[in-house]
C-alpha cells in the first residue's frame, strides 16, 4: 500500500494549542478496546489487535455535520486496512441545520437531556452530536446484517464512527454518482440497484431521508449507499412519508436527467410505502 501520512490543516483546530508541539514519533494505538464494535459475522480485514496501530492520512470529505478522514489501521508486520473516520462536530463547531425534523420519533430516557437538546444549550449540542454519530452507528450495523449495500461499520467511540473504507487501496475514494459518467446499460443497473436499497430499508419500514446522487458511491459497477445518521423511520417519525418522497423524487430525476426512462417517483414512492406497510 503506496500511502504516505501528509499533515493536513484542521479548520476547527486551535492553532495556539499546545499540541502542535507533541512528538509525531508517539504511535497512535487502535482505540478499539474502548469502542463500540461493528456486528458480527466480522469481516476477515477488520482488524481487532490492540497493538495495531492507525495512521490518519488526511480529510477525504467535508460536510457541515462532520468531517470524513482517511485512516490506516495496521499492526507491524501484520494485517491492514483502510478506514473511514467519520468526526462529527463538537458543539462549538456543528451546525444543527436539520436537526428538528429528522429527530422526531427518537427519544432519549432522561428528560434533561431532552430539555437541553430542545434549547440547543452547549450541553444539549453535544448529546446531539453523539446521537447523529450512535444513530448512523445503529442504522448501518442493522443494514449491513440484513444486506444492504452500506459501509461495514466497524466501531463507535463518542462522537467518531470508523467505518469500511470504499475504494482502491491506495485510499483513492469512490466517487459519487454525482461524479460518475456511466454508460446507459451501467445506468440502468445503478438505477436497479438504488431501488433494490430502498425497497430493502422500506421492508424495515426505515427511509434515508437524504438520498440524492451525493450520498451514493460507485465502486467498480457496485452502488454504496451512505451518510445514514438521519435515517428515518417511517412510523414513529410524523414526517416520515414526507421523507421518503423526497428520496423517490430526487433519485428518479437524476437518473431521468440522465436519459434513462425510469418510473415515475410517485410511482415509486406508492410501491415502497407498500413494502413499508406490508410489515405493519
Amino acid at each position: 500500500m503506496q500511502l504516505d501520512p501528509t499533515p493536513f490543516d484542521d479548520p476547527f483546530s486551535d492553532s495556539d494549542s499546545d499540541s502542535d508541539s507533541a512528538s509525531d514519533s508517539e504511535p497512535n494505538f487502535s482505540s478499539w478496546d474502548t469502542a463500540t464494535h461493528g456486528p458480527e459475522p466480522r469481516p476477515d480485514w477488520v482488524v481487532t489487535d490492540l497493538s495495531a496501530i492507525d495512521t490518519e492520512f488526511g480529510i477525504l470529505k467535508t460536510g457541515k455535520e462532520a468531517d470524513v478522514h482517511l485512516v490506516r489501521r495496521a499492526q507491524d508486520s501484520g494485517p491492514e486496512s483502510l478506514l473511514a473516520a467519520k468526526r462529527y462536530r463538537t458543539a462549538e463547531h456543528r451546525m444543527f441545520h436539520r436537526d428538528a425534523g429528522y429527530q422526531e420519533g427518537r427519544r432519549t430516557r432522561r428528560t434533561r437531556d431532552t430539555r437541553a437538546m430542545a434549547r440547543r444549550t452547549t450541553f444539549g449540542r453535544d448529546l446531539l452530536s453523539g446521537q447523529w454519530a450512535a444513530a448512523e452507528f445503529a442504522a448501518l450495523s442493522s443494514l449491513w446484517l440484513a444486506g444492504a449495500p452500506v459501509p461495514y461499520p466497524v466501531q463507535l467511540a463518542g462522537t467518531e464512527l470508523m467505518m469500511e473504507f470504499i475504494g482502491e487501496p491506495d485510499g483513492t475514494a469512490a466517487p459519487r454518482l454525482a461524479q460518475s459518467r456511466p454508460t446507459p446499460t451501467e445506468l440502468t443497473d445503478l438505477f436497479d440497484q438504488c431501488v433494490a436499497a430502498m425497497r430493502l430499508l422500506a421492508r424495515a419500514g426505515l427511509a434515508h431521508g437524504d438520498l440524492s446522487a451525493y450520498n451514493l458511491l460507485v465502486h467498480h459497477g457496485r452502488l454504496v449507499m451512505i451518510d445514514l445518521p438521519q435515517i428515518v423511520d417511517l412510523v414513529a417519525n410524523p414526517r416520515g412519508q414526507d421523507y421518503l418522497h423526497r428520496d423517490c423524487e430526487n433519485v428518479c430525476k437524476w437518473f431521468a436527467g440522465r436519459g434513462l426512462e425510469t418510473i415515475e417517483f410517485e410511482h415509486l414512492f406508492g410501491d415502497l410505502m407498500a413494502e413499508a406497510v406490508g410489515r405493519w
